[in-house]
């Protein structure tokens, strides 16, 4: 991967790349970014309070709970909706900022941020950024339908066997010349236990029923676990956790006869297939059994298999602890994230702290380090499935309760932490009057974003040129006078958000390739600018239907959200390989930070205002401070 200090680009004109470092047009584009993702949680955090005012009116649970809940809800919007304003008010500085310095503007082409994920794009008009998913491995001759190739079929249909009647199962098997998923509608719908193939066997859709059943094990099948994961991802969109859970209780009663006395040897082999289901269940998605009736279902699973099979014991006892101490772990980490949250934020100089920075870590690459600390950890708690979640909708078909809803907040609070470092860092520079002062401080965060790049952790890199851009910062122009501008404009280049951050996009998959390769754990470490991903995994999920016109689920997408995901997984099980310094994480954490307005005054005061504009903004400010 290249460093930053190997300079712009070959063909590039490094006079080109440092004239102007800190270009409002760009700046505005990476704070669109964080405002439309926090403008998707808050969205997502209000749909909550929605649900569960319609509970509460109903009177479909007890008073004091719902309160409470309301309670936790309204704090959460009111959080979120705080981060929104912030980021809403400085995005309109940039883009004013843009207007007053028209020179700076590039062609007049749109640099919206669109997903580039390896998906390619449809040349049908659609009113989505994705249109249809295509795949490489489309077969030119069509695509088969067959029924499951795996799962034995059962003499009654998956309806029937869940809701207890009778009647067969019909299959059909036809071909279908077309090669978009679109064009599947010339077919007629599928009967019960039906998924379609394409060459090479890549399973492109199929009904929810009979995906379920292709989830279930038997005595001589187990699922795949990539079909496995993908499917445990995105099938939530479609079917809640419990209820899906409750319908393979229901599928391995059935088929398996578990109540009766079935022959052991069968069932001798079937068990451990059950309990290696749930034991990956557990493992990938823990956050699903929060829910009580989740754990019923899996109490009730756990007491047959242990009841037919004894030696199972251990691996039941053994995957219910790991449950326990992943849940433990969470419960202790929102409630650290709760306590921080309460004393972030500042109205003042007075309240800041007295500790500099640059007098706490001397070394900036060790404060490098101590951010990838903060940074792996906070993704670490982070569930796959917070990505489908956060943004989905309501389904219409499906019944949403309270308790369905999104419980975790480890996705908010990762973007949260993004803003809250950018905040520091402008909050860093600004509480000290001096200029000399501020300009020392000012290569201390230029100095360390460099570190992080070389590490390769892209999020703090990009929270803190965001800080440093910021409009209070970027305003100080005898201090930016001072500061050896060379290093920050490199790595602005390579976090440029113009052309979809393809500048990013080319340095993360270096990144990628650098980790995978790796034996030093140093070099494995690939922490990506969260909200960009948040943004392509959001489009993703928005941009292609759920289902094809046939009535199958397109698990074409429930694939391409898995890739995606998967690449995270990868990303945040990393082992952070520095030495931790406590002192050092608690203030980046917890020490509090200027508000919007006392960083504009601070800001004015450090270097009084140059224009009418500023003036006015100053006058203002001044006054609400003190009515």
């Amino acid at each position: 991967m290249m460093g930053p200090e190997d300079g712009p680009p070959a063909g590039e004109d490094p006079a080109t790349t440092l004239e102007h470092p800190r270009g409002p047009d760009r700046s505005r584009d990476l704070f669109g970014v964080q405002l439309e993702v926090t403008s998707l949680l808050l969205e997502a955090e209000r749909r909550k309070l929605c649900v569960l005012q319609r509970e509460w009116e109903g009177g479909a649970a007890g008073a004091g709970v719902e309160a409470r809940a309301e309670q936790e809800l309204l704090a959460a919007i009111a959080r979120i909706q705080a981060q929104h304003d912030q980021l809403e008010q400085e995005y309109r500085a940039r883009a004013m900022g843009v207007l007053r310095c028209s020179n700076t503007r590039g062609s007049g082409k749109s640099n919206r941020s669109q997903p580039a994920i390896g998906l390619k794009q449809t040349p049908k008009a659609r009113p989505t950024i994705f249109g249809t998913v295509a795949s490489d491995q489309t077969p030119k001759d069509g695509s088969s339908r067959k029924s499951l190739p795996q799962t034995p079929q059962s003499s009654k249909g998956f309806g029937a066997l869940l809701n207890g009647g009778g009647g067969a199962a019909a299959v059909t098997a036809t071909e279908n010349s077309g090669s978009s998923l679109e064009s599947m509608h010339d077919t007629a719908i599928d009967a019960d236990n039906s998924l379609v193939y394409r060459d090479g066997g890549n399973l492109v859709s199929g009904s929810l029923e009979a995906l379920v059943q292709h989830m279930v094990p038997t005595a001589d099948y187990y699922p795949d676990r990539a079909y496995l994961f993908a499917f445990l991802l995105s099938a939530r969109l479609f079917i809640k956790p419990h209820t899906l859970l409750g319908q393979v209780c229901t599928l391995c009663d059935a088929q398996q006869h578990l109540g009766d006395k079935a022959p052991k040897e069968r069932l001798g082999r079937f068990v451990p297939h059950l309990v290696q289901l749930l034991a990956e269940w557990t493992e990938t998605f823990p956050y699903d059994f929060r829910d009580e009736r989740v754990m019923g279902h899996v109490r009730s699973l756990t007491q047959k298999c242990v009841a037919i099979d004894p030696s199972v014991r251990r691996e039941v006892s053994a995957l219910l602890q790991a449950l326990l101490l992943r849940l433990t772990a969470l419960e202790k980490y929102e409630e650290f994230l709760q306590k921080v949250n309460a004393e972030s934020s500042a109205r003042s100089l007075d309240c800041l702290s007295s500790t500099d920075v640059t007098e706490l870590c001397l070394n900036p690459a060790s404060l490098a380090q101590q951010l990838t600390h903060i940074e792996l950890e906070r993704l670490s708690y982070i569930g796959p499935e917070e990505f489908v979640q956060a943004f989905a909708k309501e389904n219409p078909n499906v019944e949403t309760s309270f308790k369905d809803m999104k419980k975790t907040r480890n996705l908010e609070s990762y973007v949260q932490w993004f803003n809250r470092l950018s905040y520091l860092v402008a909050t860093e520079v600004c509480k000290h009057v001096k200029k000399k002062q501020r300009v020392k401080v000012m290569e201390y965060w230029i100095e360390t974003a460099r570190e992080c790049f070389n590490i390769g952790n892209f999020n703090s890199l990009m929270a803190i040129i965001a800080g440093l851009n910021m409009s209070p910062i970027s305003r100080l122009k005898k201090t930016w006078s001072k500061v050896p501008s060379a290093k920050f404009s490199i790595l602005e280049h390579q976090m440029d958000p113009s052309s979809n951050f393809s500048s990013y996009r080319s340095t993360l998959k270096a990144a990628m390739w650098r980790s995978a390769g790796a034996t030093d754990e140093r070099q494995r470490i690939v922490i990506p600018f969260f909200s960009l991903l948040v943004k392509d995994l959001y489009f993703l999920n928005e941009g292609c239907s759920n289902k094809l016109p046939n009535g199958h689920i397109n698990f074409e997408k429930f694939w391409q959200l898995a890739k995606q995901v998967t690449e995270f997984i990868t990303w945040k099980q990393v082992t952070c390989p520095f030495e931790k310094n406590p002192k050092v994480i608690t203030f980046l954490q917890a020490s509090p930070v200027l508000t919007e307005n006392a960083l504009a005054i601070a800001s004015f005061e450090c270097e009084p205002p140059d224009n009418n504009h500023e003036k006015e903004r100053y006058k203002t400010l001044r006054a609400e401070l003190n009515s």
